[in-house]
């Protein structure tokens, strides 16, 4: 919901800072502690990790940055492979299916390296507020392909991320059974918390459930938060330099082509207001001077521009998810928007990945 300040700037209110709220107070969801990541030193490649549906790397980039190593990392969707492949030429890739990974497989691919940590989405389409939140959608269930490569990896920490609306299905008893799956194969007392990516710096309002477990008996550390509502960063200090570039391809700035009339219909739409109303998140202009609205996928009916009569491009929304500019997404426009949309924000991943060292230092002795 957006919320005119007396001043006249906007700010807005995630539709899940009650859940948010509750979670932090849940005593049966207490093993976890707050990280200072601002001015933790990285070593790089002290520590490696896996990531598991890694669509086209927003996690393997935020860890990388935070220095890791990628071991390994696994995605069925072709143009998020070829994207992974392209940016990360130094790691292995598995494209395909990930019931199909076998145990051998993990076993050639780690060798006799140490995996610290194994991270990644699995697929949230039964869960998103975005979906139609189908209880039995099949997706819901690769989670417990996520939990068979934890058992056979066996890393000392295990992050996950999702939409938060995993947390009500099935009135919580779908993350309940998230919980005790980890729970069997030895990581007990898992934690999850609601993270707000535009409180690490992020020019986006993006809420994302984070269950964090272990198997060294500590605290599950999460990044304690940075920046107050006010101190958002906005949309357009992340993009207003792209905003008189024309279109190009090579550089992913590109967006849907709009008819002259429906431009003059974008014309009409105000700042948090929709070009259709039966579009919840899709297809709205923008306030400037405040983060973005989460950025969605939506197969070109993204966000409107808050100045332009178009549609934001590819590269203004990977800006807004926090990628580099020197990250190239593969196959056509539609896809790049599909891959930046299911992302997980650089910055965040890599905060996530920042509060893990110091624990990592504690419980595997390496700096």
């Amino acid at each position: 919901m957006l919320h005119r300040k007396n001043n006249g700037t906007k700010e807005a209110f995630s539709r899940y800072s009650g859940l948010k709220a509750e979670l932090d107070r849940d005593l049966f969801n207490g093993n976890w502690v707050e990280v200072e990541t601002r001015g933790i030193a990285v070593n790089p490649h002290t520590y490696n990790f896996v990531d598991l549906f890694s669509g086209a790397g927003g996690m393997s980039l935020g860890f990388s940055q935070a220095g890791f190593m990628k071991t390994f990392s696994v995605e069925v969707d072709r143009d998020a492979s070829n994207t992974i492949r392209a940016n990360f030429p130094d790691s292995r890739h598995i494209e395909g299916d990930i019931r199909d990974v076998s145990s051998e497989t993990v076993a050639e691919l780690i060798a006799a390296r140490s995996v610290h940590v194994v991270c990644g989405g699995p697929p949230c389409g039964g869960f998103s507020v975005a979906g139609l939140r189908k209880p039995d959608d099949q997706r819901n269930q690769l989670f417990k392909e996520f939990v068979r490569l934890v058992a056979e990896i066996n890393p000392l920490f295990v992050v996950m991320e999702n939409v938060p609306g995993i947390m009500t299905l099935r009135k919580g008893a779908f993350y309940r059974e998230i919980v005790r799956a980890f729970a069997a194969i030895g990581y007990p007392d898992m934690s999850v918390r609601i993270l707000e990516a535009a409180t690490y710096g992020i020019p986006q309002l993006r809420t994302r459930a984070i269950f964090v477990a272990n198997r060294a008996g500590v605290r599950n550390p999460y990044p304690l938060e940075q920046l107050a509502k006010e101190n958002y960063n906005s949309i357009d200090s992340a993009i207003d330099d792209l905003k008189d570039l024309p279109a190009e391809p090579l550089f992913n700035h590109e967006w849907t082509k709009h008819s002259k009339r429906m431009e003059e219909r974008i014309a009409q739409v105000l700042p948090g207001g929709s070009l259709y109303d039966n579009f919840r998140d899709a297809w709205k202009r923008q306030y400037k001077g405040v983060p973005s609205m989460a950025v969605k996928e939506n197969h070109g009916g993204v966000h409107i521009h808050y100045e332009l009569n178009r549609v934001l491009s590819a590269r203004e929304l990977a800006r807004l998810q926090t990628f580099p500019d020197s990250f190239i997404f593969s196959g056509t426009m539609k896809r790049a928007y599909w891959q930046i949309g299911n992302a997980v924000p650089c910055l965040l991943a890599e905060n996530i990945a920042l509060a893990l060292r110091p624990a990592l230092k504690e419980v595997a002795g390496l700096d």
